[in-house]
This record gives C-alpha cells, structure tokens and sequence, in this order.
C-alpha cells in the first residue's frame, strides 16, 4: 500500500478525529507515520558507528548509529560505494540520511547518503567542553581527593585482556612488594563497549571490602583509543566510588580525564606501581636509617644529660652540701647571739626603770611614814581619822603600825598648838 494511499470515508482523517467506536486500523497507524517521516527532509547526524561488518560484494552494508552516552540507537544502511574505507566500528562519525519508516514491521531507520569521520579536532573540543563543566562542578577539586593507602591489602586492577599494561603493574608492584595481592578484572578498554564494560568491574571492586585501591590501567594510544577514559559516565563513577582510584592511563603525554577524576594519576602503569605499595628495600633503609639517627640522638641526649650532672655536682654547693647547713647554722648562732644582747640591754633598762619607779613608790608609801614610829588611826567604819574632831571619848580605834595593829579606845582628844581640851 502506498503511503500516500486515501483514508477511507467511513474512518476518521485525521489522529485527532479517532474515538473508541471509530478507532485507525494498526495498518492505517503505520502508513500515516510513514506519510509524516516521508515528508522530513534530509538531516546530518553524530554518532558512534557499532555493529558494522562488512559484507563483501553486497550493494548495501548495514550498522547502528548509537549515542552511548544516553544509550539511544538506530539502525541504517548505506550503499557500499558510499562508506569510506576508514569507516571501521568504534568510529564516531556524522552521517547525511533521510528517515525511513517500514510500515510491516514498525521499524524506524536511517537510509545513508554520506558519512564522515569526526576530525581529532571535534573530539578535543568536545572533552575540553566536558572538562570545563566538570571542573564547574567541582569533580577536579583536591579537597574531594582521597588518599592512597600506605599499604594496601589488595590491590584492585581493570585493564584490558592479555595487555602489558596487567604485566608492567603486577611484576613492577610485586617487586617493591612481594605480598602485594590483586584483584583483577580483564574488561574492553578500547572502543564500543568498553565503558560498558567498565563500569561493572568498577562498581564491584568497589563494593569489596579487601580492595583497598583501584588502578585503572592501559598502555598508549591515540585520543579515539582513550576515548573511554574520557567519557562523562565513566568519570562520574569514579567521583562518586569510595575506594581511592588510581588512573594509569597512557604515557605522560596522554592526559584522558580519568586523570583529573582520579585520586591519583600516574603517568605510566609502572608509575602506579612505584605509588601503590612501598618498596620494601627502600622501607628497611629508611627503617635502617631512622634507628641510627635516633641512637645517635639518644646518645647525644645522654650525653648532654650526663655533662649537666657534671656540671652540677662540681659546684661547691654540690660538692660540699654541708657548708649550706654551716652558713645558715653561723647565721643562726649570730642572730641567736644578737637577741641575747638586745634582751639583755632591755632588760636591764626595764629594770632600772622598775627601781626608779619602786624607789618613788616607797618614798610616798604610808609604810615609810610607820616605819619611823608613825602609825595610823582608823574609825571602826574603816576610815582613817585625820582630825580630833572626828571621834569622841569612848569610840573604839585601831591603830595602824609598822607591823600590825592595836585596838584602842578613845578616852579624851585635845587640839595642838596651845588648844587645850577637856580629857574625859
């Protein structure tokens, strides 16, 4: 049937006009896809050129067209004449094609008018474009970088099969650490598929416990062999691994951007070597090393230590420890010596002072004054009479003396100094 054949009268025209009691025929969906897709114009497209097998002495040769990156792909077919002969699988090309819709079996095509390699110039441009927008997210940054262990227990390996690369790392690693173990996984690590194929050996090394470093390995090449160390699914599968990944990628000139990804980049798989594991030679001189410059440390702290306690004893103080005691002890016997003086001088001037004043005190003393033959009268109240006219005849009174008293009894008074007074 052709494509541009009449619509029946009794079904709807257009998509649009479609119900469930008048429904397009599957037959009648077909052709009016292959009406629209007959109607596009021819249209340059890119993509990565897989499954191509050429037949010998065939008119037409087929392949698929895919977009790894988002995992589209479609199928074509071009005239023999027009596929170059340096079209192989793996190429990325842009091809000129008119779509093609094959209305018995649904399928959608591309019929190919000419392909064309893309230039090493695109590519490049392309994984600077890649690079600067990583680099915007922070994927390069050295602070997101994990350090390598200083000896790992195991040792992860993705490299391709049977390749020197698998070779150099293994026999340089054990050399400089014969218990080096690895965990090894031979995958495609060139052309279409080998993302693919990498990815898987990645998420499962990392997802071992014992792997304690991944080493991505693979000897030179041009920039479409490395082209897969380049790939944004790759690089962000490494960013977000937790194991430290190593790239090894090349020679120092190949600068895939699996290196800036990476924790760490070495510029040959025999670089990755010598940074993995230790050389054992060069840990026992510098084990040997370390123990010479610490004896020699320590004897020249014992030394030092022995040279103050030298020094220290050969002082008089440490030499003679007595003569401390000796000072402080003449030192003691003079103030000891001083005090006595001083309280001696005191005492002294205290005590003339006392006789001074006691000498005074016994002047003024009533005592002194009975001592002479004096004595005192005192009244039976206790009060000293002083007068004539304080008792009468007949009072009791005591007579105060030197050495005691005497009771008395007033029998008369009589005023001195020519006063006379009756006596009764």
């Amino acid at each position: 049937m052709s494509v541009y054949a009449k619509v029946p009268s009794e079904l709807p025209q257009f998509a649009r006009e479609t119900t469930p009691e008048r429904p397009w025929p599957l037959r009648l969906l077909n052709v009016k896809i292959a009406e629209y897709i007959s109607k596009m114009s021819r249209l340059w497209v890119e993509g990565e050129i897989i499954t191509l097998v050429r037949r010998p002495n065939s008119k037409i040769q087929f392949f698929t067209l895919a977009d790894l990156e988002e995992k589209s792909a479609i199928n074509c077919k071009i005239f023999t004449h027009n596929l170059p002969d340096g079209i192989e699988s793996g190429a990325r090309v842009v091809v000129c094609a008119k779509p093609d819709y094959w209305t018995g079996s649904g399928a959608l095509s591309l019929h190919v008018d000419d392909i064309r390699a893309v230039g090493i110039g695109d590519i490049l441009a392309r994984i600077e474009a890649l690079k600067k927008r990583l680099a915007a997210e922070g994927l390069f940054d050295p602070q997101r970088k994990k350090p390598l262990p200083f000896l790992p227990h195991r040792i992860g390996l993705i490299v391709g099969r049977n390749t020197k690369a698998l070779h150099d790392v293994q026999v340089n690693t054990r050399a400089r650490w014969a218990a080096a173990e690895f965990e090894v996984r031979e995958v495609l690590v060139q052309g279409p598929g080998a993302v693919e194929a990498m990815l898987p050996a990645l998420a499962e090394l990392d997802a071992d416990p014992a792997v304690d470093v991944i080493v991505f390995a693979r000897g030179g090449g041009s920039v479409e062999d490395l082209l897969p160390f380049s790939d944004e699914r790759l690089l962000r599968a490494v960013a977000a691994a937790t194991t430290p990944i190593v790239s090894a990628i090349g020679h120092e000139t190949d600068n895939p951007l699996l290196d800036l990804v990476a924790d760490f980049r070495a510029s040959t798989p025999t670089d990755a070597a010598k940074n993995i594991v230790p050389d054992v030679t060069e840990e026992k001189m510098r084990l040997r090393d370390t123990l010479r410059r610490g004896r020699i440390a320590t004897d020249a702290l014992l030394t030092r230590a022995q040279t103050e306690i030298e020094t220290l004893r050969s002082r008089p103080i440490m030499a003679e420890p007595e003569l401390l005691i000796s000072a402080r002890a003449e030192d003691l016997a003079n103030l000891q010596q001083w005090a006595r003086t001083n309280f001696d001088r005191v005492l002294t001037s205290h005590e003339a002072a006392l006789h001074t004043q006691l000498g005074r005190l016994r002047t003024l003393s009533p005592l002194s004054t009975l001592e002479r033959g004096y004595c005192v009268i005192i009244q039976e109240k206790g009060t000293v009479v002083s007068s004539t006219d304080a008792v009468q005849a007949g009072d009791p009174i005591t007579a105060r003396l030197r050495d005691g008293y005497v009771d008395l009894e007033v029998i008369g008074t009589r005023k001195t100094y020519g006063v006379s007074h009756e006596r009764h």
